[in-house]
């Protein structure tokens, strides 16, 4: 394409990835937004039952724990780590106060980051696992639900939405520290 169409199009180029990115609906899903179910499928429920972090979830989130907070704590004690370093996640309930980013995703890349960590790797080559790692958490999400609290719990939407969601995301969460390394 000579240079000068190239130039002419960007604009509409531009104008079209806006109008595609704001679609209401979710790339895996095809569900609308504020559509996230309240509800575990039968085959979430399985993944669940199966997963130490989902099990343990219920115990800390809204009983004193935000979601970032409830997500990084159970992956603490997963990993047998200090269970004070959960206050890292405290800035991040509310979609960090927003309804912005949901907790349960960023306290999810937290906990991921953690677990790097303790890889026996060079920096850099620890960075390129976190950074796979945390793509496949962002892109497994990106099928589960809206990335902002504020269009996961819309209005007259009740916290099951979040439970569901919170629970699945433990369960993600662990699989992906698993493949890290061997932990019982």
């Amino acid at each position: 394409m000579p240079r000068r169409e190239f130039i002419a199009s960007v604009p509409a180029f531009l104008i079209g990835g806006r109008l595609l990115g704001s679609s209401e609906y979710w790339p895996a899903t095809g569900q609308k937004q504020g559509e996230v179910s309240e509800v575990l499928t039968s085959e979430e429920l399985e993944i669940v039952s199966r997963s130490a972090m989902a099990k343990d979830l219920m115990n800390y989130y809204k009983s004193g724990y935000s979601c970032a907070e409830s997500i990084l704590y159970v992956a603490l004690k997963f990993m047998k780590k200090p269970r004070k370093l959960f206050w890292a996640a405290s800035g991040f309930g509310g979609g960090i106060g927003h309804k912005d980013l949901c907790g349960f995703l960023t306290g999810g890349v937290m906990a991921i980051g953690l677990s790097v960590g303790d890889l026996k790797v060079s920096r850099e080559e620890a960075r390129k696992i976190c950074a796979k790692k945390v793509d496949e958490y962002w892109k497994w999400w990106a099928s589960l639900a809206p990335y902002k609290c504020s269009d996961i719990k819309t209005e007259g939407r009740t916290s099951e939405v979040c439970k569901r969601v919170g629970r699945l995301a433990a369960a993600r969460v662990e699989e992906l520290i698993k493949s890290l390394s061997p932990r019982s």
